[in-house]
């Protein structure tokens, strides 16, 4: 009679790897990227090249001078990708040293501090916003307009429509929401109406949904954080519409600001997300309901990075309770 021999895990080889993936969220993250540098032009090409460069160069000094990890990962995608989100969450007039103050903050604070790829608690890139925005709240929150396509630290800048929702509602009247672009024009990322465009990632909703479709297609990411993100605001923006028009509709609210850009490519993170399906809806459901709290009711008229960033946290606890039984385990009563 044979034994039966159960190796360690893992039994099979897939075609999934670091690189892959990483990969793949920056492939995903090139409409966007387009879209941007046809808005704001030379500004948002300087931003997330020096984002980028800041973030590679970080990740290699700190791993070869200060952690002695003689293993190369700048090449992996993973530091490369974090500089490309960093920058697209900054507005596109925002001076070189103040981007490389946030790159050192998202490599060096959010990841390597960590012990590096894998290990972080918090996405690195909204640590790196997140610090400057507390830092640097007087740059990190001057819009400007798009079509200043040679313009750079010197643009027009406006109020974005956040902005707007938010002095709705402190000035509980109603007529300011008719300065708001309407929601096809948001998709399009039209601002002709002026004003400010919010940050380089967030102008052009139906790019960021086009990443979306390629990175579910590809099977990078799947669908319960983005869409439980997206359908509790939904919800939640639509109740309070209906109690008090002073907050905007639920369809302009998920188009404006960094919703999207944030419930497509920095929830989903694999490291800092939820493991199981019913923990990543969970997940989804809490940030999307903190985020209509913070913008409506919070300092700030974006809310998305901070709920984010908390979620991270509760990450770990969301994990060990939603956990799937194991096979042939026996649950205690």
């Amino acid at each position: 009679m044979s034994k039966l021999i159960v190796s360690l895990s893992p039994h099979a080889h897939g075609t999934d790897s670091v690189e892959r993936n990483m990969y793949g969220v920056i492939i995903a993250l090139i409409p966007a990227l387009l879209v941007s540098f046809f808005y704001f032009g030379i500004g948002s090409a300087i931003v997330c090249l020096s984002s980028v460069a800041a973030c590679v160069f970080f990740e290699w000094a700190i791993n070869k001078y200060i952690l002695k990890n003689e293993r190369n990962t700048i090449l992996d995608g993973s530091a490369a990708l974090t500089g490309l989100l960093l920058g697209m969450n900054m507005p596109s007039n925002l001076p070189v040293w103040i981007i490389i103050i946030g790159a050192l903050f998202a490599i060096g604070v959010g990841k390597m501090t960590f012990g590096g790829l894998g290990q972080n608690i918090f996405n690195p890139a909204l640590v790196g916003r997140c610090a400057l925005l507390v830092a640097f709240p007087a740059q990190m929150t001057s819009w400007p307009t798009p079509g200043q396509w040679l313009s750079y630290t010197d643009a027009t800048t406006g109020a974005t429509p956040l902005a707007v929702m938010k002095e709705a509602i402190k000035s509980r009247d109603v007529s300011v929401l008719d300065q708001l672009p309407d929601a096809f024009s948001l998709l399009l990322g039209d601002y002709s109406i002026g004003g400010g465009a919010g940050t380089i990632g967030e102008i052009c909703g139906l790019a960021l949904i086009a990443g979306l479709v390629f990175m579910l297609w590809k099977k990078i990411v799947t669908w319960h954080i983005p869409v439980s993100i997206i359908a509790t605001v939904f919800v939640f923006s639509a109740l309070l519409h209906l109690v008090n028009p002073i907050y905007a509709d639920p369809t302009t609210v998920i188009l404006s600001g960094g919703l999207m850009l944030g419930a497509f490519f920095m929830a989903t993170d694999y490291v800092t997300s939820p493991m199981t399906p019913k923990g990543q809806l969970i997940y989804g459901v809490s940030i999307g309901l903190l985020t209509v709290v913070i913008r409506n009711w919070g300092a700030y008229p974006e809310g998305m990075s901070f709920a984010i960033l908390i979620m991270n946290a509760f990450t770990p606890l969301i994990n060990n309770y939603v956990k799937p039984q194991r096979y042939g385990e026996e649950v205690k009563k």
